[in-house]
């Protein structure tokens, strides 16, 4: 097990380039299921989540030339379906959460798949229900088998029918996106997922032969198609590392820039920081992060303190509310953190509490932080990463604290940032691998 060493209260500089969206790539990533056509993938985040999924589709018997560490050409026009079958791809896709992203594509192509128990971090239920229902309504029988722990996907012929989500779900916008894509007939799809990955996926599958319409909304309708040829795809920047770096700017003091930043498809990202008091400025495609010695969080227009909440997209996204809290505990005033979707992605303050911060949790969902004003620096302690983004919180914090903090189980943190202890050593972050 790794952990990082990190010496606080050194101010950074300089401009550092986020990677290709991890969101995204694990959709895209699966998306070379669908034609047995070469799949010219760029962007592609260098990190564990991402590798791992291409480890697993090269099991499968993906063809895979690895460019570079961000680009791939995938085909998948000689596939082992009995690998699926194996104990091999039991273990290692039940270490992947985002393994379920096969099961569209490979019941669209072969009419059938096998979802294994959610793997992942500890913030709470993944629930697959989204995914299942979906996949019953368009024709697949599915059995549950506890003595290999998956879910057994089959189905004769995929027919296209009206989809009411019960949540807008993401991964399970995507899954039901991709195994509609080659249904008989039309589907629509209603409370959709409207997220840029969502986009970006419905996007490339047009380009592949796909029939789809109402991208960017809540309703899409999706006509089915026989077959589905290769094409190029570049990934958005990962909107979850520019909004870190942007709460990474304000804590340490620093002045930053963000580069090739897609600012058009941030969403509410940018405004909810210029909330907490943060001052950015959009330079064509980059993003400016001036030094700031105070940062105040705005009020409601009556006077009443500010709510934070997640919300699906267009509103803010949960996994930058982790990454918020921690930047309002150096803020000038308070505010309410409330994040619906996950009952246990607040239970990493704590270590904060342990650091210094003033913050009182309510509940499972709701956290009220009093900004210390940078009256006293966070104290550097011994932590643990419990998830992805909580880990690169706990990290910015260590990184404006006096003092050496240790940040053990860092592996989750390197699931979703790829070498993130030698781009901040580019910024002049002490910040040691041990």
């Amino acid at each position: 097990m790794h952990s990082f060493e990190v010496t606080g209260g050194k101010k950074l500089s300089g401009s550092i380039t986020p990677q290709g969206a991890k969101n995204e790539a694990l959709q895209i990533i699966s998306a070379v299921l669908l034609t047995p056509e070469p799949m010219e993938i760029r962007n592609i985040p260098d990190i564990l989540d991402v590798n791992l999924l291409i480890e697993l589709l090269g099991d499968m018997g993906v063809k895979i030339n690895r460019l570079s560490r961000d680009t791939c050409i995938f085909q998948a026009d000689d596939l082992n379906i009995d690998y699926l079958h194996s104990d091999a791809f039991r273990q290692k896709s039940g270490r992947l959460r985002g393994s379920v992203m096969t099961a569209g594509p490979l019941l669209a192509r072969f009419r059938k798949a096998f979802i294994p128990k959610p793997g992942g971090d500890k913030i709470g239920r993944r629930r697959l229900d989204t995914h299942i229902i979906g996949f019953e309504k368009l024709g697949v029988e599915f059995n549950y088998h506890p003595e290999d722990g998956f879910f057994h996907l089959e189905a004769k012929n995929l027919k296209g029918t009206y989809l009411l989500l019960d949540e807008p779900s993401v991964t399970g916008t995507a899954n039901l996106i991709m195994a509609a894509a080659m249904a008989e007939g039309r589907t629509t799809l209603y409370n959709a997922a409207c997220e840029p990955y969502i986009q970006q996926l419905c996007a490339m599958l047009i380009r592949m032969g796909a029939k789809i319409s109402g991208i960017g909304s809540n309703l899409l309708h999706i006509d089915g198609v026989p077959y589905l040829g290769g094409t190029t795809h570049t990934m958005l920047p990962d909107m979850i590392e520019i909004g870190s770096f942007i709460g990474l700017a304000a804590m340490t003091q620093s002045e930053l820039t963000i580069r090739n930043a897609r600012v058009d498809m941030l969403g509410v990202i940018p405004d909810k920081f210029r909330q907490l008091g943060i001052e950015l400025e959009f330079r064509g495609d980059d993003i400016f992060i001036p030094q700031q010695d105070v940062y105040e969080i705005q009020t409601f227009i009556d006077g009443s303190v500010m709510t934070i909440y997640d919300h699906p997209w267009p509103g803010f996204t949960p996994d930058l509310l982790s990454i918020v809290l921690v930047v309002a505990t150096q803020a000038r005033g308070s505010v309410l953190i409330h994040q619906k979707m996950f009952e246990s992605r607040l239970f990493f303050v704590d270590k904060l509490i342990d650091m210094g911060a003033r913050i009182i949790l309510c509940d499972p969902h709701r956290a009220a932080v009093i900004g210390l004003e940078r009256e006293q620096k966070l104290r550097g302690i011994t932590m643990s990463s419990p998830d992805i983004r909580a880990g690169v919180s706990l990290l910015i914090a260590a990184l404006s604290a006096e003092g050496k903090s240790i940040i053990q189980n860092i592996e989750q943190i390197d699931r979703g940032y790829q070498q993130i202890d030698e781009r901040l050593r580019a910024l002049g972050a002490d910040i040691v691998r041990i």
